[in-house]
């Protein structure tokens, strides 16, 4: 109904508002900063992303994963030192049994997911685009890559049991850095490709995680096996060692074209270089060092031992004269 049809008697029924009117104004976006943040919040967290995972735990919003890592810094950084202050370490010796069976578990599994539904099966090693479709092989590598973000959250409490038992010195930057940035990552990956080329770390990680929770189930379960536990710094060597794997492996994304973003190689291959230039000095730091301080004490020991000889055959020959 417009205004020209309208006579005097019914002039009020004519403008009250109808859906009909209305319905332009209801579509119509809202103006200024906050429409327009709105609308930049709906393009990056709902129009990008992948249809498929967008709707799972934690993966429609980075606010409940950030809210999670802006509290595990907090207690590990803050409020869990506080507490422990004037406490006795927790032993919690059954609970990182436990823990660590599990996470070993969890990461025999998904390797496996990862070799027989993707990097042993069809995929490329050279560049493997996102399968988008909801075929039953791109669902199981999309959960599969879920799966390796949810791991990465429970990883956290790796930190929260350190300050539990006052290990404080084993929470360097380094510690830190990995557990912080890893979740965020792989949040990114389940959200917008949740498969592909970028799975390639999360499934050596997958491998090293098997073996790196396996030395710390060993571990929980008691000193008589310290004696069996001498390979922990291969451990470290493996980690290094992925990293540099990751970082040729997408250097691939530079040469070949098969889909999948090359945007996220210059993302990837700065963050490996500094993921090993980390685990590079830590291992340095705990490993090379130590040896060294280890065969100086041996050395000066060595050194002692010959000059207390010496000055005990110089007196033995002072008495036979």
């Amino acid at each position: 109904m417009d205004l020209q049809s309208c006579s005097a008697g019914n002039l009020s029924d004519c403008l009250q508002p109808t859906p009909q009117t209305l319905g332009g104004l209801q579509d119509a976006p809202e103006a200024g900063f906050v429409g327009a943040a709105k609308r930049y919040w709906h393009l990056v967290f709902t129009e990008l992303a992948d249809p498929r995972t967008n709707d799972w735990l934690l993966i429609s919003s980075p606010l409940p994963g950030l809210t999670i890592i802006a509290c595990y810094l907090i207690f590990c950084l803050k409020v869990g030192p506080k507490f422990m202050e004037n406490r006795k370490p927790f032993q919690l010796k059954n609970t990182l049994i436990v823990y660590n069976a599990l996470q070993v578990y969890a990461s025999v599994w998904l390797f496996w997911e990862a070799c027989e539904g993707a990097w042993l099966s069809t995929y490329s090693w050279r560049c493997q685009p996102v399968d988008p479709s909801t075929s039953p092989e791109a669902m199981r590598v999309a959960r599969g890559v879920w799966i390796y973000f949810i791991l990465k959250i429970t990883e956290l409490l790796d930190t929260v049991f350190f300050v539990l038992r006052k290990k404080q010195n084993q929470i360097s930057f380094l510690h830190l850095y990995h557990h912080t940035v890893m979740p965020m990552i792989s949040w990114g990956c389940t959200k917008y490709y949740p498969g592909g080329h970028g799975t390639f770390i999360g499934f050596i990680n997958t491998f090293v995680h098997i073996i790196m929770y396996a030395y710390y189930l060993l571990s929980a379960l008691g000193p008589q096996l310290q004696k069996y536990l001498w390979w922990k710094k291969y451990i470290t060597r493996m980690q290094m060692a992925q990293f540099c794997m990751a970082f040729l492996h997408n250097t691939q994304l530079l040469f070949y074209d098969c889909g999948f973003p090359r945007w996220t190689a210059f993302l990837t291959l700065p963050n490996a270089i500094f993921f090993y230039y980390l685990f590079n000095d830590f291992y340095q730091q705990a490993y090379k060092e130590k040896q060294a301080r280890l065969k100086a004490a041996s050395d000066a020991a060595a050194a002692l031992a010959k000059n207390g000889a010496a000055k005990a055959n110089g007196k033995t020959r002072l008495k036979a004269e």
